[in-house]
């Protein structure tokens, strides 16, 4: 039953964990990117994502509060974070020169 308890407790503080950058992410962003992006506004996830780490810092696991809170905290991470960076410039690593295409460089032929 120990091993059990563990287990709960390492993933209740996952769960903690990864609101908490959803939460602190949602923070650093630009407001107007979250409306460039037709997402809800920078608010909204603020509170959305802020209920999410308080539900699983009160219930831990053992609930369907968290359930719901880490539903919303991965909506925010698969669809609307990646749409805020890619408006707000942050899109990722851009490896190469600005005359790279989308199988390489471009050398006019030569």
């Amino acid at each position: 039953m120990q091993g059990f308890a563990g287990f709960m407790w390492l993933l209740s503080t996952a769960l903690i964990l990864f609101s908490g950058f959803a939460l602190v992410d949602a923070a650093i962003r630009r407001e107007d990117a979250f409306r460039a992006a037709d997402k809800k506004t920078k608010p909204f996830w603020l509170v959305i994502l802020a209920l999410a780490f308080i539900v699983n810092w009160i219930f831990g696991i053992l609930s369907f509060l968290p359930i719901i809170g880490l539903i919303a905290t991965i909506v925010y991470m698969v669809d609307v974070r990646p749409a805020v960076r890619a408006v707000s410039g942050g899109g990722g690593r851009r490896r190469g020169s600005s005359s790279d295409g989308p199988y390489g460089p471009y050398n006019g032929g030569r």
